[in-house]
């Protein structure tokens, strides 16, 4: 998939080639997943891991699922490099999601260099066509709920709202034992 931009701040063309992801890419995926998992935790320190060091496990992860038939692993570069990625898997049906056969988008990031001209809409429609050709019916994703940015590309592409993910803390984290929320019953 070839796509031409055009940045609004700088005079000029670029072309976007969108390709499966190879081991090559690996290193450059990789920092954009650190650079993604950083953004997250900062959404939210509590819900999102700890972005201290994730790049070898995010590299690990991601070389594991290169040759995994249901995974769908694609980069965005132009002729400096990588400049975006996707990934995706298909999934069976699912009685603990309540979810039928589908494809997951569980990550996707642009570098700040390329934000803004496109490339994430780009690699999405790529990875659904991707989807959509291996047979999955639908698509799901997750987004962090300030990321209004975001939400908004997907619901431009044809994502709806479906699901809310609450999240509560079952300890305060120090390890004292303390509790946020009262786990035994109250009535006796």
């Amino acid at each position: 998939m070839i796509a031409r931009r055009r940045r609004a701040t700088i005079d000029w063309m670029a072309t976007i080639r969108v390709r499966k992801m190879t081991a090559a890419d690996l290193p450059a995926v990789s920092a954009m997943a650190g650079k993604l998992v950083r953004l997250h935790h900062e959404f939210d320190r509590r819900r999102f891991m700890d972005p201290a060091d994730c790049e070898p496990g995010y590299g690990t992860w991601l070389a594991s699922q290169l040759d995994v038939d249901a995974s769908i692993l694609l980069v965005a570069e132009d002729d400096l490099g990588v400049v975006g990625y996707v990934y995706a898997s298909l999934e069976p049906r699912s009685y603990d999601k309540l979810l039928d056969a589908c494809a997951n988008v569980h990550d996707i990031y642009v570098d700040e260099r390329s934000r803004r001209g496109g490339v994430a809409e780009v690699l999405l429609r790529e990875a659904l066509r991707e989807a959509a050709s291996r047979g999955a019916p639908r698509a799901v994703l997750l987004a962090a709920v300030p990321n209004e940015k975001a939400q908004r590309l997907f619901a431009r592409i044809g994502f709806r709202p479906t699901m809310f993910e609450m999240t509560c803390e079952l300890e305060d984290g120090d390890g004292d034992g303390e509790h946020y929320v009262r786990l035994e019953s109250e009535e006796r």
